[in-house]
């Protein structure tokens, strides 16, 4: 097996395959985290059902991840700058992976209201790494479209 590839030395150019790449991580990650403070609100009732939750815990389903998510994005961003923004991205996607999968095999409500908000704790991570992560890495010519491709 190939050892990974070290990341570009300077700024990428938007139609390189490394500004591709760039591109397609960091949106795909922060995408994750955007539709899961909102596709959940589809599955209320089945979740309802299938755990026999009451009115307090699908609302705290909802407003768990969206209040980590939205109270540690600051942090998430002084992080980044302070032990590097990828390596702190790098963490949130990992973090919002594994915590994903504890909402998945969670077996009440209130498991999967905590496993929703180490949700928002990796998506607070990984949100502001993702934006940092491509203003640093594209050229100035090509950050402007590569920000409004990401937003």
């Amino acid at each position: 097996m190939a050892p990974p590839a070290a990341p570009p030395a300077g700024p990428v150019a938007l139609g390189t395959t490394a500004g591709r790449w760039v591109l397609l991580a960091t949106v795909l990650a922060s995408a994750m985290a955007m539709l899961d403070a909102t596709a959940v609100t589809v599955a209320l009732p089945a979740i309802g059902a299938e755990f026999g939750a009451s009115l307090s815990v699908l609302q705290w389903t909802v407003t768990g991840y969206t209040l980590a998510l939205a109270s540690l994005v600051l942090l998430g961003g002084a992080l980044g700058d302070r032990y590097g923004r990828r390596r702190v991205f790098l963490v949130g996607v990992v973090w919002f992976a594994l915590a994903s999968l504890v909402c998945g095999v969670a077996q009440t409500g209130g498991q999967l209201v905590a496993a929703r908000v180490l949700q928002g704790i990796g998506g607070a991570l990984l949100t502001p790494g993702s934006l940092a992560i491509i203003q640093s890495s594209f050229r100035a010519g090509d950050r402007a479209r590569a920000i409004g491709l990401w937003s």
